[in-house]
C-alpha cells in the first residue's frame, strides 16, 4: 500500500510538471512574420530577414468625474477642485505628472500645481484635489481650467512617452451689483394728463446685466406701453428708467413697480418698488359764453385810470418839448440878429458908405437905397453941385431887405443932412 501511494505520487508530480511546461510554451511572447514578395512563402526567424513587431494601442488619460463644491463659485472665493482620472489604454503608464492650470480666472490658493504618481495600471483611476481661488476680476459665466497628464509606458518591450491636456470648466458667478434707486414722481400730477415716474440706476457688478424692463401695476392709472423695456446694461454703466402713465382720477394713487433683469449668472430677478402718487384735479375748461360776457363788460367799462393818466402825462410831456424847442429857436434867430445889428451900427459911426441906419432898416430900405439918400443929401448940402464922388448901388448886387423888430412906442429915426454943410458922406442920425 505504501509503494502505490510513492508511485502515485511521482505521477501527480510528473503530471504537474508537465502542465507547468506547457503554460509556460503558451505565455511565451509570439513572433509576426513577413510574407516573401515573390511566393509568399512564410520566413522564419532563420532566415535572412528579421521579424517586425506590431505596436501595440497608445495609453490614453481622461478625466472621468470632478467637482468644485456648488453650482458656481463666486469671485473671489476659495474653492477644493476634486478630478479624477482614469487609464482607458491596454498598458499600464508609469512616471505619471500631472500640471493644473487654472488660466486667467484662477489661482492656486496654497500649496502646488503639480502631482507625481509611479504607476496607473490599465483600466484604473486615481483621484487628486487641488486648492483653487477665483479671482475677483474674473468673467461671469463658465471659465476653463487644463489638466495636463505626462507619461511613459512599454510598447513591445520599447518605453514610450505621452502627454494629453484636458479641459475642465468652472462656472464663476460675480456679486448681483445692479442698484435701482426710489422712484421720483413728476413735481405735479393732474388727472387725465400723462407723467412719468422716473428711476435712476447703476451696474457696479463686473458682469453685464440684461433684458432689463419695467412695468407698474395698480389701479387708477393708464399706460400706452405696460411694458417699459430698457434692454442690457453694461459694467459700470448707468442711466435712468422712464415709466410713462396717465391717471383717471384725482386723489391717492397706489401702484408697484417692477424692475426685472436676468443677473451675469442668467438668473432672473426683480425689484419692486411700491409708489403712492397724489393726484390734482384737472383745471375747468373755460365757458365761450362767459369769455364773451366779460369781454362785453370790459368794453362797457371803457379803459382803467391809469391809462387815460398815463396818456395825460404823455401828452404833457410831448407840449413841453415841443415849448423848449420852440424857445430855444427863438432866442438862437434872436441873437443872430443882434449881432448884425451891432455890426451895422460900428460901421455907421465910422462913416463907412453902404451900412444902414436903423430908421432905414425899420422901414424896410435896402443898403443901396440909404446909400441914394445918403449921396443927395450931400449934394444938397454943398450948393446943388454935382459930387462926382457919389456913389451909386450896383446893377448886380441883390439887395437884401432885413426886418428888425421895433418897439411901437419908439419913433423911426430919420437921417438930415449936417448943418456944417460938409460933404463927408456920413449921414447924422435924430
Amino acid at each position: 500500500m505504501k509503494h502505490l501511494t510513492t508511485r502515485m505520487l511521482a505521477i501527480i508530480v510528473a503530471l504537474l510538471a508537465s502542465l507547468s511546461m506547457m503554460l509556460a510554451i503558451v505565455s511565451l511572447p509570439h513572433l509576426a512574420y513577413a510574407v516573401g514578395a515573390d511566393d509568399g512563402s512564410a520566413q522564419g526567424a532563420d532566415q535572412s530577414v528579421a521579424p517586425t513587431p506590431v505596436s501595440g494601442p497608445v495609453p490614453n488619460i481622461i478625466v472621468t468625474n470632478f467637482t468644485y463644491g456648488g453650482d458656481s463659485v463666486a469671485a473671489g472665493a476659495k474653492f477644493d477642485l476634486n478630478f479624477t482620472f482614469q487609464n482607458m489604454g491596454q498598458v499600464a503608464v508609469a512616471n505619471m505628472v500631472v500640471t493644473v492650470d487654472g488660466g486667467e480666472s484662477f489661482a492656486i490658493a496654497g500649496g502646488t500645481n503639480t502631482f507625481y504618481f509611479d504607476a496607473l495600471w490599465a483600466g484604473y483611476s486615481l483621484s487628486q484635489t487641488v486648492p483653487m481661488q477665483a479671482l475677483a476680476s474674473a468673467k461671469s459665466g463658465a471659465q476653463p481650467v487644463t489638466v495636463s497628464f505626462r507619461y511613459e509606458y512599454l510598447d513591445s518591450g520599447t518605453r514610450s512617452s505621452n502627454q494629453s491636456d484636458v479641459k475642465i470648466a468652472v462656472p464663476i458667478s460675480q456679486p448681483d451689483r445692479f442698484e435701482v434707486g426710489d422712484p421720483v414722481p413728476s413735481d405735479q400730477i393732474v388727472a387725465g394728463q400723462e407723467t412719468t415716474v422716473t428711476l435712476e440706476y447703476v451696474n457696479k457688478g463686473k458682469g453685464d446685466i440684461a433684458n432689463v424692463e419695467t412695468t407698474m401695476e395698480g389701479e387708477g392709472f393708464d399706460a400706452t406701453m405696460k411694458t417699459q423695456y430698457v434692454g442690457n446694461v453694461a459694467s459700470g454703466a448707468t442711466g435712468s428708467i422712464g415709466y410713462a402713465f396717465t391717471p383717471t382720477a384725482s386723489g391717492e394713487l397706489n401702484a408697484t413697480l417692477k424692475v426685472s433683469y436676468e443677473d451675469s449668472d442668467g438668473q432672473s430677478k426683480t425689484k419692486e418698488f411700491p409708489v403712492k402718487l397724489s393726484v390734482a384735479d384737472a383745471a375747468p375748461m373755460d365757458d365761450p359764453s362767459r369769455v364773451d360776457s366779460d369781454m362785453n363788460q370790459n368794453a362797457s367799462q371803457g379803459l382803467p385810470w391809469w391809462v387815460w393818466a398815463a396818456a395825460a402825462v404823455a401828452v404833457a410831456v410831448i407840449v413841453g418839448i415841443v415849448l423848449l424847442v420852440r424857445r430855444h429857436r427863438k432866442k438862437k434867430a434872436k441873437s443872430e440878429i443882434d449881432e448884425e445889428w451891432d455890426d451895422w451900427a460900428d460901421g455907421n459911426a465910422d462913416g463907412k458908405l453902404g451900412t444902414q441906419s436903423g430908421g432905414d432898416i425899420a422901414r424896410g430900405k435896402t443898403v443901396g437905397d440909404a446909400a441914394d439918400s445918403t449921396t443927395a443929401n450931400n449934394a444938397t448940402a454943398s450948393g446943388g453941385a454935382t459930387s462926382t464922388s457919389a456913389i451909386s448901388p450896383s446893377t448886380d448886387a441883390t439887395p437884401t431887405t432885413v426886418i428888425e423888430p421895433v418897439n411901437a412906442a419908439a419913433e423911426p429915426n430919420q437921417i438930415v443932412p449936417d448943418d456944417s454943410g460938409q460933404s463927408d458922406g456920413s449921414a447924422q442920425t435924430v
